[in-house]
């Protein structure tokens, strides 16, 4: 098996490493970064993917176009084209119609690829999405196949993204304002402690809690944005959960 890597920075360069090393003929382009050893580095999109029979797109969302423009013309009808940045549904829908010939995998990164690499867990959508796990598994990639077109992988990802994204925000924020009031030790232990204890009742409370006590809960977070202000420390996240508070009432 014949795969191009397009992008070989922090995931592309793990990835095709890994690949290499299990065995498959990797070939890699990127203008800025050297493909690492085990991987032929050649200088155009277009001649990493001559031959080709699966391509990996991993550069970012913003240059998945030209990339794809750029490696279209050295791959053979019917080429997997599996694009793997993160990227909203529509963008991922656009590379569709440009992929003319090419059959294009929305794949999404479920987790960090430092420390998995090659092992991250993906998720694929999109007609050719099982075709895209049967060539890559084999190398000891996990893919979950999702029964959705191309843009459902990555609807799935963005959302887990909200969540835990917006979770790790929130964090940053209180322990800002933690450090500020000179609590930081006090405030991570409580922070680990309701970590520890989460469960399924715990969002079933949060859902449920929030609407109840919505009002009630306003005010508490008008008087954490005071305090906020009073500690130097801007209160982005305190701000829009009184603005998802005041929407519930």
């Amino acid at each position: 098996m014949r795969i191009a890597v397009l992008g070989l920075g922090e995931a592309g360069g793990l990835i095709s490493a890994d690949l290499a090393a299990a065995g498959a003929d990797v070939r890699g382009y990127d203008p800025r970064v050297e493909a690492p050893p085990g991987v032929l580095n050649l200088k155009s999109a277009a001649e990493a993917c001559t031959g080709a029979g699966l391509v990996l797109s991993l550069n970012s969302a913003a240059d998945a176009p030209d990339a794809l423009a750029e490696g279209l013309p050295g791959c053979a009808p019917g080429t997997i084209w599996a694009d793997l940045n993160t990227a909203s549904p529509a963008e991922k829908l656009a590379l569709v119609d440009q992929a003319a010939g090419l059959r294009l995998v929305d794949v999404a990164m479920m987790s960090p690829v430092p420390g998995h690499g090659l092992l991250v867990p993906m998720t694929a959508s999109g007609p050719d999405a099982a075709a895209f796990a049967e060539a890559i598994t084999p190398f000891g990639a996990a893919v979950d196949v999702l029964d959705g077109p191309v843009g459902s992988a990555a609807t799935h990802k963005l959302l887990r993204s909200v969540f835990y994204k917006g979770l790790a925000a929130a964090v940053l924020e209180a322990t800002a304002a933690a450090h500020a009031a000179g609590l930081s030790d006090w405030l991570r232990d409580n922070i680990t402690a309701e970590l520890i204890k989460a469960d399924a009742a715990t969002l079933e409370r949060l859902l449920t809690g929030s609407k109840t006590h919505a009002v009630r809960r306003i005010h508490e977070m008008e008087a954490a944005e005071r305090l906020l202000d009073d500690l130097g420390v801007p209160a982005r996240v305190t701000r829009a959960s009184r603005d998802w508070l005041t929407d519930l009432t």
